[in-house]
């Protein structure tokens, strides 16, 4: 769901990169010195994951795991992606620099949404709650990610509404694996790191 440099309209640009300047912003004021490591293994899982590109037609999808690091980080998630899409943008040639912003917005306000929606900090629920938390979150974070990122495009012009419909069919399988690793991710924390959740 990376969007390349060179593809956005000017006015697209303009605005993602405002959204992702925001919650960078609002990421780096809410981090806590103690979420710094989950952070940075969070962001490392999303790195990873990414490299991992299954082919599908005449394209290929990857895990993205915002799900999961939305539910854990909640806003600071927005800072995480920009590092690790800048490291993706600069060593590997994924995405571009003048769209991180747009990328980390497409990203990260799915994730925040599952943050508030289905966090893993939500007390009252046992195990399985907290799994099919996790599997609604992992899901909805790839649907809604790539109806962002499809709504991008299509703003910038016309000629990508069959990419816009593509991109949303294409990685509805990427949402159901994705779903059923956030679940037992989730379940697996709550087991054994129940500190995760204060």
């Amino acid at each position: 769901m990376h969007i390349a440099d060179g593809v956005l309209t000017w006015q697209v640009l303009g605005a993602g990169t405002a959204v992702g300047a925001a919650g960078v912003t609002l990421g780096l004021r809410v981090l806590r010195d103690k979420d710094i490591p989950e952070a940075g293994l969070l962001g490392a899982a999303f790195f990873v994951a990414s490299l991992i590109h299954v082919p599908i037609g005449g394209t290929s999808v990857h895990l993205v795991l915002t799900g999961l690091m939305g539910m854990i980080l909640g806003w600071t998630v927005f800072p995480v992606l920009l590092i690790a899409l800048l490291l993706q943008s600069v060593l590997l040639g994924h995405g571009g620099v003048t769209v991180l912003g747009v990328n980390a917005a497409v990203l990260g306000i799915p994730a925040v949404i599952c943050y508030h929606a289905f966090g893993l900090r939500r007390v009252g629920t046992g195990r399985r709650g907290v799994m099919l938390r996790g599997f609604t979150a992992g899901t909805l974070a790839v649907i809604l990610a790539s109806l962002l990122t499809g709504g991008a495009l299509l703003a910038s012009g016309g000629e990508f509404s069959p990419i816009f419909k593509g991109l949303v069919v294409l990685h509805l399988p990427v949402a159901a694996a994705e779903g059923i690793i956030t679940a037992g991710a989730a379940g697996f924390l709550w087991k054994v790191r129940p500190e995760i959740l204060t």
